[in-house]
């Protein structure tokens, strides 16, 4: 089987990242659409491993939660009835954790919105910290268990409460209804309550949507497998996190962070994948 070049791995990588579909990318770089799918699932194990590794002991101190919404092979409504209940096939969300100091996107994981997908995150998140932290989270109830279990009294837990207006949802309309305010909510230690904020996280998300295609709404560019959605998460925070300069920062999140001493750029994530290759063949 013909091996791609490292140079077009690059243009692959780099369409892949910059937000454009499979389908796009293969009109771009010309490369057949297997072997695009074939890229995304190797950059998504390799950044996936290599995260997993380097993102430990961190010394953040403030620490921001929030949930985005994606589906996989089709809407809730449209799931054949011999795929209903099964995880990929309807709602999918991805949890996100960030340091809102630094901006570094600490964890992250792919499941569904539930308590037992709460502790799983929360428990991740919780072992990739070197002290006591900031929390804040927003209002899902999912979250008052599963972050006591991970960091127990050694945590300042708020929860920002949105308190939504009664808008009923009607054809052609696409947003949330519109938000009356906020509440904050102490739920453990003493947090500062100028610091309970999801906004970095928030924004994080809109990065998302951005960057990775299948985060699209009204588009057909979903995922069709769940696998797929979370190998383009993993690249996505690969490439967020050590390759992107942040505008207020003016480094990466990860030299920010001081989890790397220098800019990544894309031939850095393609040396990841062949190093991964290397060690399996030996």
């Amino acid at each position: 089987m013909n091996r791609l070049s490292k140079e077009k791995r690059v243009a692959v990588t780099a369409a892949l990242v910059e937000g454009n579909s499979i389908r796009s990318t293969v009109r771009m770089t010309g490369v057949a659409k297997n072997t695009v799918v074939k890229l995304l699932v190797d950059a998504g194990m390799a950044c996936a491993e290599y995260q997993d590794r380097v993102l430990r002991n961190l010394t953040c101190k403030k620490i921001q939660c929030d949930e985005i919404w994606a589906f996989c092979y089709a809407k809730d409504k449209n799931v054949p009835k011999d795929k209903e209940g099964q995880f990929g096939f309807g709602d999918v969300w991805t949890w996100v954790a960030l340091d809102s100091d630094t901006k570094l996107a600490v964890s992250w994981l792919v499941g569904l919105r539930s308590a037992e997908w709460a502790n799983v995150f929360m428990k991740d998140v919780a072992d990739r910290l070197a002290n006591r932290v900031q929390l804040t989270t927003d209002g899902l109830k999912a979250y008052l268990v599963a972050v006591d279990e991970a960091f127990g009294a050694d945590i300042d837990y708020a929860q920002l409460v949105k308190l939504y207006g009664q808008e009923h949802a009607g054809a052609g309309r696409y947003s949330p209804p519109k938000c009356n305010g906020t509440k904050r909510q102490t739920i453990n230690g003493k947090p500062d309550k100028r610091h309970v904020s999801t906004s970095y996280v928030e924004r994080q998300n809109l990065t998302m949507r951005m960057s990775m295609r299948r985060f699209t709404r009204l588009t057909n560019a979903f995922s069709k497998k769940v696998q797929n959605l979370e190998h383009a998460v993993a690249l996505h925070f690969m490439y967020y996190n050590f390759c992107r300069i942040h505008q207020t920062l003016r480094v990466t999140p990860a030299m920010e962070a001081r989890v790397t001493d220098r800019l990544w750029n894309i031939k850095d994530i393609v040396n990841l994948i062949e190093e991964k290759e290397s060690k399996k063949s030996n």
